[in-house]
């Protein structure tokens, strides 16, 4: 039973590491304008754009990215390489969704979007790729956390559980190019993993077992393990700081664990990634 509890609660880490790694791709639909009334009389009208405007509104929304955001092109350019249909498909709705009246010139909402539609059809095959590729993706989360804690921990903490802030959309906008290089990872994670299908057995009680006695030789206790694997909250409550700091060793933890252990589990939380 102890280590079935284990299992559940590694899975309830695993689970919040995820919802936080979403967090920088979710689209900040509040910075999109409101529709003027004539952008409601056109959606009313039921008008259905010509290839001609879809393509010129694509172009100058792929004109925008270019010049705005480079860092945000490298992962466009990546995509159009290793998938270019879906590139396709995701410029044409943004286009469509301008010719619409949607205020298309926010690029930290367009990789957002990007990223989120990329997850939902194809990020599964994240979790078949080779372990350093798969690698890459929690490298570069304890890389977010990193920066996050430098610049004000409750930003590391909102980052570690999902929540959301004002503060932390604009740190997603003045990082571009650590925001850039964590969508890359992802999106070569899916390309490697179509190639290379590996498949991996899920964690056995057993690796989760591994995980919590290597959080103890970092020197956690069993409140902190608690706070970090189940999300309680314990009282006093852990200071930002060191929730942060917990947060980070959790990461390198993962990190030192015996490949095939480690691969389970980051293998399990790219899947739970495409369903949240």
């Amino acid at each position: 039973m102890i280590i079935l509890r284990l299992a559940l609660l590694s899975l309830a880490a695993i689970l919040a590491l995820v919802l936080g790694a979403n967090l920088l791709f979710e689209a900040d639909l509040a910075h999109r304008a409101d529709q003027s009334p004539a952008v409601a009389a056109f959606q009313k009208s039921n008008e259905t754009p010509t290839a001609d405007q879809v393509r010129a509104a694509r172009e100058k929304i792929e004109a925008r990215l270019a010049s705005a955001a480079p860092n945000y092109m490298r992962f466009f350019t990546r995509l159009k390489q290793v998938l270019p249909h879906e590139y396709d498909v995701i410029l044409d709705s943004f286009a469509k969704q301008s010719l619409e009246g949607a205020d298309m010139t926010n690029v930290d909402s367009l990789l957002s979007e990007a990223v989120r539609a990329l997850r939902l059809s194809r990020g599964a095959m994240a979790a078949k790729a080779d372990g350093p590729t798969l690698s890459r993706i929690f490298d570069m989360q304890l890389a977010m956390m990193r920066a996050l804690a430098a610049k004000n921990p409750q930003l590391c903490v909102d980052f570690l559980y999902g929540g959301a802030s004002q503060a932390f959309f604009e740190f997603s906008a003045e990082n571009r190019a650590l925001v850039a290089n964590m969508a890359i990872a992802g999106l070569n994670a899916i390309d490697d993993g179509r190639a290379k299908k590996i498949e991996r057995a899920p964690p056995s009680d057993k690796d989760f077992e591994l995980l919590e006695n290597a959080l103890k030789q970092k020197g956690l206790d069993e409140t902190e393990i608690g706070a970090i694997l189940d999300g309680k909250k314990p009282t006093p409550p852990i200071s930002n700081l060191r929730m942060c700091q917990i947060g980070q060793l959790y990461l390198e933890t993962l990190a030192t664990l015996p490949e095939p252990t480690r691969f389970r589990i980051y293998a399990l939380a790219v899947e739970l990634m495409t369903r949240s």
